[in-house]
C-alpha cells in the first residue's frame, strides 16, 4: 500500500492545477535547469519534465521523493531542506509553489531559504514563489465546510475535509479531518493542523531585496472552487 505521507499529499495537493500554466510559462523562458523546492510527489516537477525541461526536485520527505521518482523518472530528486541545501550546480529557474515560503518557519526560515536560492541561481536567473492570504479562507458566519478532497487507492477511500480556519499568533491554522475507509468498511480518522504565516507581499518583497534579488514582478493565480487564489512573486539574481 502507498505510504501515508504520499497518499495524504496527493489527496490534499495533487489535484490543484490552477498555477501550472504559469510554471510552464516560466519554464519555457528559462534557458537551463529548473529547481523545484518542496516538490512533494511532483505535481509541478513532473509537469515541467513532461515538457522536456531539465528538473531537479528537492524535498525533505523520502517517501514523497520516491513516489516522484516512480512517476517522473527523468526528474532528479534530492532529499534536503530548502533552508540549508547545497548542490554543486546552479539553475536558471528556482520555484517555490504552493505557499512553501509561508510554512518554512517565519522570517528566519525564509531568510535562510533565500540565501540558498540566491547562491544556486545563475546570474540573471529567476526565482518565483507563491504566496496566499490565508485569511481569504476564513469562513463566513453560518457557512458550511467545503466538500472533502477524495482519492480512491487500492480499494481504500481517503478523504480530507477542512473543518475550521482560525487566525493564531501571526498565522492562519487550517484544521483538517483525514478519514481513511478500508475495502471492508473499517474507518480511521485523525485531525491535523496546517499553519500558514501571514506574510504580506510587500514584506516578502522587502526580504527578497535584502537577499540581493531585483526585478520584482507579481503574477496572480485566480481562486478555484476548492482553493483560494495566490500571487507568484518573480525576481532575478
Amino acid at each position: 500500500m502507498t505510504a501515508a505521507t504520499v497518499t495524504w499529499h496527493d489527496v490534499e495537493n495533487g489535484a490543484y492545477d490552477a498555477d501550472l500554466p504559469l510554471w510552464r510559462e516560466l519554464g519555457e523562458a528559462a534557458d537551463g535547469p529548473i529547481l523545484d523546492l518542496g516538490a512533494g510527489t511532483g505535481r509541478v516537477a513532473a509537469e515541467l519534465a513532461a515538457k522536456g525541461y531539465e528538473v531537479v526536485a528537492l524535498d525533505t520527505e523520502t517517501d514523497l521523493l520516491s513516489a516522484l521518482a516512480e512517476r517522473a523518472p527523468s526528474v532528479d530528486t534530492v532529499r534536503a531542506d530548502a533552508r540549508d541545501f547545497a548542490l554543486e550546480r546552479r539553475f536558471s529557474l528556482v520555484i517555490a509553489p504552493m505557499q512553501l515560503v509561508q510554512i518554512i518557519g517565519g522570517h528566519d526560515g525564509r531568510s535562510a531559504m533565500l540565501t540558498r536560492v540566491h547562491e544556486h541561481l545563475r546570474p540573471g536567473g529567476a526565482f518565483a514563489a507563491a504566496l496566499a492570504d490565508p485569511r481569504a479562507a476564513l469562513p463566513e458566519r453560518d457557512t458550511s465546510p467545503p466538500l472533502p478532497d477524495l482519492v480512491e487507492r487500492d480499494g481504500w477511500v481517503f478523504s480530507s475535509q477542512p473543518l475550521s480556519v482560525q487566525e493564531r499568533d501571526g498565522s492562519v491554522v487550517v484544521t483538517r479531518q483525514r478519514q481513511a475507509v478500508s475495502p471492508a468498511g473499517d474507518r480511521e480518522e485523525e485531525l491535523v493542523e496546517i499553519a500558514l504565516d501571514l506574510v504580506g507581499l510587500e514584506h516578502f518583497e522587502a526580504e527578497l531585496k535584502a537577499a540581493g534579488f531585483g526585478g520584482l514582478e507579481r503574477r496572480d493565480i485566480p481562486e478555484t472552487d476548492d482553493h483560494i487564489g495566490s500571487t507568484v512573486v518573480i525576481c532575478r539574481r
